[in-house]
């Protein structure tokens, strides 16, 4: 039986992950699943997207992934803590879930010279607090302000992020970030959807700001990760397979799919 890598969001931004992941471990098997369903998560209640996220990771358990990426801002602060703590050992003990959180946070710090950084994410993320517990273990010194965006993920996945009506949400919503925290020289996009429209953020922002995305920072973590646990690193197939799978309508995500991607996908319908 294959034994492929789970990638998993409520829609296509995971792609932008999945993309740098492969770049980075290409010799792999993958499987994507976007619960484009029941997108968006990121207003949706901890309890909604922790049932959700579950559902969704036991699926792939069940196609035999030894290990499962949520690929999702919102997943990883209101799902995977409990998934890891409650439903790992009883479901699956040898397998496990990784978030894109966690990897962030760990070096978020490192880019800043004036210890001021600032984070876009959805409502849901910001709500979660995850960032900003997640950031003061690892970097104590540095200060964080957070600004959610509610109407980011809307545009981008109905192809309006590059029409001049976004423009106004963009520009409103940095320019909030940058008022809570004079000094910022770094800005996260805690949203895998969000690097679509860096340029559009950078505009928006002083000279010199950092834009930092996520996918090649998840992608350089799950590489040092499978070094540091060849118990499951020797678990996973390798043949080169990408299988993309949406709990929506399969023809719409391939459409779509491929301007987060960077290149055709065909997806197979999934009924959850």
């Amino acid at each position: 039986m294959q034994q492929p890598i789970g990638v998993f969001d409520s829609g296509y931004g995971g792609l932008t992950v999945l993309k740098e992941i492969v770049k980075k471990l290409p010799g792999y098997d993958y499987i994507y699943l976007g619960d484009n369903a029941r997108a968006p998560y990121g207003t949706r209640s901890f309890e909604t997207v922790y049932h959700y996220t579950l559902q969704c990771v036991e699926w792939f358990f069940e196609q035999g992934c030894p290990l499962v990426v949520l690929a999702c801002n919102t997943a990883s602060a209101k799902a995977l803590r409990s998934i890891q703590q409650r439903d790992l050992e009883r479901i699956a003990p040898g397998k496990r879930v990784l978030g894109v959180i966690r990897p962030t946070t760990e070096v978020i710090g490192n880019y800043t010279a004036t210890n001021k950084v600032g984070i876009l994410a959805t409502k849901g993320t910001v709500n979660s607090q995850s960032y900003l517990i997640e950031i003061n273990k690892f970097f104590p010194e540095v200060a964080v302000a957070q600004e959610a965006c509610p109407m980011w993920v809307p545009l981008i996945e109905n192809n309006e992020h590059n029409k001049a009506g976004a423009d106004f949400f963009i520009k409103q919503n940095v320019q909030h970030l940058l008022e809570q925290l004079p000094g910022m020289d770094t800005i996260l996009l805690a949203c895998t959807h969000y690097p679509l429209i860096k340029d559009k953020i950078q505009q928006y922002t002083p000279e010199g700001t950092k834009i930092i995305v996520q996918g090649e920072i998840v992608a350089e973590s799950l590489f040092d990760y499978l070094l540091r646990h060849p118990e499951i690193e020797s678990n996973i197939s390798r043949s080169g397979m990408k299988a993309f799978y949406t709990t929506d309508d399969a023809d719409d995500f391939n459409e779509h799919a491929s301007v987060f991607y960077g290149e055709r996908v065909e997806a197979k319908h999934l009924e959850l």
